[in-house]
């Protein structure tokens, strides 16, 4: 289960996630980044803080938002591990190359 809160400050939008990135709970998030995004000139950020569990299609998504400037909050070490080693699309992703 995820909880996914959303605020709009100023010029930016962001998100708070209380749970585990995993399944289903990708596609949600996903689609909340992407009706955001039709908005030109706002800014994103994600706060990882409470997150407890990431997944594959969370790791690929977390890439995606990386790679259109997205910007990350996280406390955790296995999470800041994960956001400063973000893949791109094209190559595998962390979690393979253990």
């Amino acid at each position: 289960m995820l909880r996914i809160s959303y605020s709009r400050m100023n010029h930016m939008d962001r998100w708070t996630l209380c749970g585990q990135l995993a399944g289903a709970w990708v596609h949600e998030l996903r689609s909340c980044w992407e009706h955001s995004r039709k908005a030109p000139g706002r800014g994103a950020l994600v706060d990882l803080s409470d997150v407890t569990f990431i997944d594959e299609s969370g790791e690929k998504l977390l890439s995606e938002m990386r790679h259109a400037g997205v910007k990350f909050v996280a406390t955790g070490i296995e999470t800041k591990h994960l956001i400063q080693n973000l893949k791109s699309k094209a190559e595998k992703t962390l979690r393979r190359l253990v």
